[in-house]
């Protein structure tokens, strides 16, 4: 039906821009603009809002539900059959660029802006999606809102969660205007699809222009709280410390060890992302250490051996420096492998279009993974540029790079958006 459709490249990246103005910031390191939209925020609030607007002016009907997901509904043209998705988040870590998550949310848009443009109609209706608090950044839980729509995490669970403030996901959903009424339990869709940037430098590397997303290698995250015994520098002897900043720093060393050891796998990764002392004091041993762990691995049985092994350690760096150590599981999902149907759709419309493609493993988590558990979900990978790198001010995708991406997108979303009515929605 839209092989001679195309997105509008230039538009879609105006788009971006103007969403990436908001909660923008000048890094003090680079001199670049960068993007601060930590969920549930002020600037949250007010990028959510721009979205909406967006999507209303696009003839989109809105709905939002009680973790603040977003949904703008276009009619099909059976519009009782089930949708075709289109979506991601549009939530930041601190230090953010301006593509991760919103080149699927507004590249959703664009496809949409794209259709009605050319007054084409789909058989099945099209929905765009952006879900609450993807990046796990402030409540520490990624994937939040989808993992809630999909029945992963309790809705009751999910308003409970708490920031380093002590302030509550319900309470900041209502404080910034985003706490719906809609049921969040999401009824499957017919199809989840989402376009994102690598972040990673394989497909640059490889010069390739678009990446068939296979899967979503296997989380797992932890907190670590670390108590020793705060004491003078100057004063207290080696001997005699609990230094909590020490047994962190073991932990630290024990996971870039475990990774040297091959034992996980060639792709398994550790990272302890945050490091946060206190009194955090020149001359002052730390006597507490709040800390994370991420541990990511495309095999489940070598993520959970690679697990076992850390808690392992924090016992045996406890004992070494005196302290106490406890840990909090706070995510885990396991390798998710997207639809077959989808990846050969995806292939096949990079294809016609004379896009070079790879298939490629994604080593960040997304809202597709967790859209695989309701309906066939798949994924779109652009390059980026500067090693693809991500969750910096120096994240880049190319005007032809996102429109490469989001070209696909629209040929595979109204591809399925044209498949007939299952014999499960005409009983």
């Amino acid at each position: 039906m839209n092989q001679t459709l195309s997105i509008d490249g230039a538009r879609l990246y105006r788009t971006l821009d103007a969403l990436g103005a908001i909660g923008g910031f000048e890094d003090p390191h680079s001199g670049l603009r960068g993007v601060c939209r930590l969920a549930l925020t002020a600037a949250d609030g007010a990028g959510r809002r721009h979205v909406v607007e967006l999507m209303r002016a696009a003839g989109l009907e809105v709905r939002i539900d009680q973790i603040g997901n977003v949904f703008g509904r276009r009619a099909g043209q059976n519009d009782r059959l089930r949708p075709v998705m289109m979506g991601s988040h549009i939530d930041s870590v601190a230090t953010a660029g301006r593509f991760d998550g919103c080149l699927g949310v507004l590249g959703g848009l664009e496809v949409i802006r794209t259709l009605n443009d050319a007054g084409r109609s789909t058989l099945r209706p099209l929905v765009v999606a952006f879900f609450t608090d993807e990046e796990g950044a402030r409540f520490g839980t990624d994937m939040l809102g989808s993992a809630v729509a999909t029945g992963r995490i309790p809705l009751k669970d999910a308003h409970a969660l708490r920031d380093r403030q002590d302030l509550s996901v319900r309470d900041e959903l209502a404080a910034i205007g985003f706490l719906g009424t809609d049921e969040p339990r999401l009824e499957a869709p017919y199809a989840y699809l989402e376009c994102h940037i690598e972040q990673g430098p394989v497909l640059r590397t490889a010069g390739v222009d678009i990446g068939v997303v296979t899967g979503v290698q296997g989380i797992c995250w932890h907190e670590l709280s670390i108590v020793g015994r705060s004491a003078h520098a100057g004063t207290t002897p080696m001997s005699l410390r609990a230094d909590a900043g020490v047994a962190a720093a073991r932990i630290n060393l024990a996971l870039r060890e475990m990774v040297a050891s091959g034992r996980f796998g060639p792709e398994f990764r550790a990272t302890m992302g945050v490091i946060a002392p206190y009194p955090g004091l020149v001359n002052v041993v730390p006597g507490q250490v709040t800390a994370t762990v991420d541990l990511r691995d495309p095999d489940t049985a070598l993520l959970d051996a690679a697990e076992a092994a850390i808690i392992a350690f924090y016992a045996e760096a406890a004992r070494l420096e005196g302290v106490t150590i406890q840990h909090r599981r706070s995510a885990r999902t396991p390798y998710v492998a997207f639809d077959a149907d989808i990846q050969r759709r995806v292939a096949e419309a990079a294809d016609a279009r004379g896009f070079s493609r790879a298939a490629i493993v994604s080593g960040a988590g997304h809202d597709a993974q967790e859209l695989s558990r309701l309906c066939p979900a798949g994924m779109v990978f652009v390059p980026g540029e500067f090693d693809g790198i991500s969750h910096n001010p120096r994240e880049l995708s190319t005007e032809r790079q996102c429109a490469d991406g989001v070209n696909v997108l629209l040929d595979v979303a109204c591809a399925l958006a044209e498949q007939a009515a299952t014999l499960e929605e005409l009983s």
